[in-house]
């Protein structure tokens, strides 16, 4: 059962909400009620207690843009116990009802922002959802307008491994409070000039010991042949060949973010190596620093761009990075 306020409000307007539903069902064929119904008593019902006890009077307002959200949501595939991908549902039911003050003020807004977000994150191989969905529920409280939510969203996601979204990220907590910006990047207490200018100049900033990004497309993975692996011109990623195939790698120390990309744009990046890099056989030298790779010696191949090494072998399908720095 859902819960008495959710009852009330559905009660008070019943000929507007049956009207709504029966337009949905014109504008979408296969929309499934039970779906839809399901998706707001476990999903809706959340917020609409919470918003109700935030802000009474907005109440039946918020209620009405959540219910024509859902039914947009739900048809297109996107939301209920059918979905794809279940995290919109979680975000729904258990992080937009610790936003009731702001849902309550700019439904629209905060709901789209919160289900886009969610439909984005959840699609980006290697994100970690629930790490965006946790951190943001935690700052919830300090968030005031929709403009801080949508900075704080930015740079959580990046955060969570959206690696794309660095620059972005970066660009957006600048325009947040600097108590805010440093919550937000788990740094209370520090100063947001220095942090910002420390995650601007190094990508892998905290992450010393870089990652490894891809595996045989067989097993789940990317790459259906041992990759190879170029810097971009513009120095912020790499371009990727495996086989007939072509990408945009994206890496730093929050994660790694593969794109589509062309042959061309893999032919003409550069293939420069820096002079503080040596191979030594199967062991690697950036500066003073040696690290003894795992793969065989011989036909190893290294690129780098401006903070970072990339390491691919014919016996491996994973490829190495190591920060510069």
């Amino acid at each position: 059962m859902i819960s008495p306020a959710f009852a009330s409000i559905l009660a008070s307007g019943r000929a507007q909400f049956n009207a709504r539903a029966l337009e949905a069902r014109r504008r979408f064929p296969s929309l499934d009620m039970a779906a839809f119904g399901a998706f707001l008593h476990d999903s809706v019902d959340p917020l609409v207690v919470a918003v109700a006890a935030a802000s009474p009077e907005r109440a039946g307002g918020a209620t009405l843009v959540a219910y024509d959200m859902a039914l947009e949501l739900v048809g297109h595939g996107l939301a209920g116990p059918m979905a794809k991908n279940s995290f919109l549902n979680t975000v729904w039911r258990e992080l937009a009802p610790s936003l009731a003050p702001l849902v309550a003020t700019a439904p629209v807004e905060v709901l789209g922002m919160l289900s886009n977000a969610a439909i984005h994150i959840g699609a980006v191989a290697g994100a970690r959802p629930a790490q965006w969905q946790r951190e943001l529920a935690a700052l919830a409280a300090q968030i005031a307008t929709v403009a801080q939510l949508r900075a704080v969203g930015q740079v959580l996601a990046w955060r969570a491994g959206v690696a794309h979204f660095r620059q972005g990220a970066l660009a957006a907590a600048d325009t947040l409070p600097p108590a805010l910006a440093l919550a937000a990047f788990g740094e209370p207490g520090a100063q947001w000039p220095q942090v910002h200018a420390q995650l601007l100049g190094n990508p892998w900033r905290g992450n010393a010991e870089g990652r490894e990004f891809g595996a045989f497309s067989g097993l789940g993975g990317d790459f259906g042949m041992p990759p190879q692996v170029r810097a971009t011109a513009d120095g912020c990623g790499f371009a990727v060949r495996s086989g007939e195939r072509h990408y945009l790698l994206v890496a730093d120390a929050y994660g790694a973010v593969l794109h589509s990309a062309t042959a061309q744009e893999f032919e003409q990046a550069p293939n420069d190596r820096p002079s503080s890099v040596r191979l030594d056989g199967a062991t690697v030298h950036i500066g003073a620093r040696s690290i003894v790779l795992d793969v065989p010696a011989g036909d190893i191949a290294i690129a780098a761009n401006a903070h970072t090494l990339a390491i691919t072998s014919p016996w491996t399908h994973a490829i190495r990075l190591l920060p510069l720095a």
